[in-house]
């Protein structure tokens, strides 16, 4: 990406430009011109449609009164993807008092047809899923996504009969656990851990990096305890809005098992003995 490149977006004379780092998805950048700030997203080699399914995430929070960043523009220069977003200014901490309280609300956005799933696949680097319109929140979390992450790993060399013993396994303990569990269509950010949050400058918390569908709401508390980053207060202020049902800590580790096994998959077998020894405790614990 140079000054020619950059001269094609849809914005006024850009006078700075710098790379923001902490994504491993997208180049991402800080743009500067004699008006306003902008961020920018770029996927080298990919048409403007990488984006879609972002874009429509970010533009359903914000229907919901979710603060968000704002889409400016999206397209292809050069071959390459864009997204260009309001600049946000962001504190460096804040209340996750209030998080928990947003994103409590954002569960409580219910499916428009009624069903699991969104308009839009999810589009990875280095998996996709569908994302198709189902009845079923397990046909959706078992098939589309914890099935077609096996068949990866399997294909990739990362699992061999062992391991493919060990998940069928467990796959049968979930599907008998969500047979039993009512789930509702629901608003979900679909990638929330600690990077995909922050707060203002006024202390309000902001979502971003959406990987939205319509989905069981335990899908995001669960991702949100594989790596840390969000405190007690998170935690209280949710269940105080929006408190979670009976069973749903053991629920959670299927949860932890999907986003362990993407992270498989993306960045390979530093990955491999943390997923093993979930879908032990999952077939132990049943």
């Amino acid at each position: 990406m140079d000054q020619k490149w950059l001269a094609q977006l849809p914005v006024e004379k850009i006078v700075s430009w710098q790379p923001v780092g902490g994504g491993d998805v997208n180049q991402a950048f800080h743009l500067q011109t004699i008006q306003q700030d902008f961020f920018l997203l770029v996927q080298p080699h990919t048409d403007a449609n990488f984006y879609q399914g972002e874009i429509a995430g970010l533009k359903d929070f914000q229907r919901a009164g979710i603060k968000a960043p704002q889409v400016i523009a999206n397209g292809e220069i050069n071959g390459d993807a864009y997204l260009l977003l309001n600049y946000l200014l962001l504190a460096r901490s804040g209340d996750q008092r209030l998080l928990g309280k947003e994103v409590a609300r954002l569960h409580q956005v219910v499916s428009p047809n009624g069903k699991f799933g969104y308009q839009f696949p999810y589009a990875g680097t280095s998996i996709s899923f569908s994302n198709t319109w189902t009845d079923s929140w397990s046909d959706l979390f078992l098939k589309q996504r914890l099935d077609r992450l096996a068949q990866h790993l399997q294909r990739k060399g990362f699992w061999q009969p062992p391991q493919i013993q060990l998940y069928r396994q467990a796959r049968q303990v979930i599907a008998a656990e969500l047979a039993f569990h009512p789930s509702q269509p629901v608003l979900l950010h679909g990638d929330f851990w600690a990077g995909n949050f922050a707060f203002l400058t006024d202390g309000q918390p902001a979502l971003m990096d959406p990987a939205a569908l319509y989905g069981d709401r335990e899908f995001d508390i669960g991702i949100t305890t594989v790596f840390g980053g969000f405190t007690p207060a998170f935690y209280q202020a949710y269940q105080h809005e929006l408190p979670l049902t009976k069973g749903y800590q053991r629920r959670l580790n299927s949860y932890r098992l999907y986003y362990l096994m993407v992270h498989l998959d993306k960045f390979g077998m530093s990955y491999a003995a943390s997923v093993k020894n979930l879908l032990l405790t999952i077939i132990k614990d049943c």
